[in-house]
């Protein structure tokens, strides 16, 4: 009995499936979040991921199988912006920033 239950976990843990690649943050608008209701969507590779809208504090959570170089696209006031980031097996911060320059939207890290 002793070692069937470390030996279940283990057998359990095993047969989960691992997520590659967490892409968590929030958005600002200059210096004021967002709120709720941005889109955000990735695209790793070949593989594009459904978007996932941020709360009402601005803040997103993606979840993609892949690892490596992702493009992000955030969709705000019917406009899009377009940034590039990566994706590790451990969870990545990215904070964003959305700015209106010449009537064009641009988002970067924080």
């Amino acid at each position: 009995r002793k070692i069937a239950l470390p030996l279940l976990a283990v057998l359990l843990s095993a047969s989960l499936p691992a997520l590659a690649g967490e892409v968590y943050g929030k958005i600002l608008d200059g210096t004021a979040s967002v709120g709720e209701g941005v889109t955000v969507e990735a695209k790793c590779g070949s593989k594009a991921y459904p978007a996932v809208k941020t709360d009402k504090t601005g803040s997103y959570h993606l979840v993609v199988a892949e690892t490596g170089k992702c493009t992000m696209t955030v969709k705000y006031k019917q406009q899009a912006a377009v940034l590039e980031i990566a994706s590790y097996d451990d969870p990545v911060q990215a904070d964003l920033v959305l700015e209106t320059k010449d009537g064009k939207l641009s988002v970067r890290r924080k």
